[in-house]
């Protein structure tokens, strides 16, 4: 009863809880890549995240995710790594959209899963720097920080899901979205860089 109850209370936990096998499977896959041992590494790492934001900001679109999210204009961060790429002189990768069958709330895990991201960008935007020369105007604008801060706009992200707009009823489909936009993103880094599991 103890767990029903924190869980009915707080959304955001039961996310962390519930997902930090998945969560540690990213960072494991994520050292084992190297993004930043050179600008090579780092432009497949820079395409890894342009396909995964452009799979979360088709989820924008959609009238339940503009209502449990009231700020989505100030998120998403496809257009920043497109410029990466162009920067880096890196192809553009085709493929169809992950996410084109996703619906409320399930789509509210993977903003979950692109919105914590912005938080551990901050040590991959100093790696970016100092290991690549890279900067919020060249290279790595995607690893920059919200013009508010990373920690005050991933708050309000966490108000949102913990909010009664979110019922209780919804919290195992999020958490399903999360599993998936993980399991999406390790997908793609599996891809780009050419190893398995």
């Amino acid at each position: 009863m103890t767990t029903q109850l924190s869980e009915r209370t707080s959304l955001s936990s039961a996310l962390k809880t519930r997902t930090a096998t998945q969560h540690e499977r990213m960072h494991a896959l994520m050292e084992r890549a190297q993004a930043f041992s050179s600008r090579e590494n780092y432009a497949r790492f820079v395409a890894v995240q342009y396909l995964f934001q452009r799979d979360v900001e088709h989820l924008f679109g959609d009238a339940g995710v503009q209502a449990a999210v009231p700020d989505l204009d100030s998120r998403g961060r496809q257009a920043s790594s497109l410029a990466d790429l162009q920067d880096l002189g890196a192809a553009v990768p085709v493929e169809e959209v992950a996410s084109a069958g996703v619906r409320m709330p399930a789509a509210l895990g993977w903003l979950y899963v692109s919105e914590g991201s912005t938080l551990g960008a901050a040590f991959l935007f100093k790696e970016a720097q100092s290991r690549l020369g890279l900067s919020a105007e060249f290279g790595a604008r995607h690893l920059a920080a919200y013009p508010e801060g990373r920690a005050t706009v991933w708050r309000r992200f966490v108000a949102s899901l913990d909010s009664e707009s979110v019922a209780e009823t919804d919290h195992e489909a999020v958490i399903a979205g999360t599993i998936a936009a993980y399991n999406r993103f390790g997908q793609l880094i599996q891809q780009h860089f050419g190893f398995s599991e």
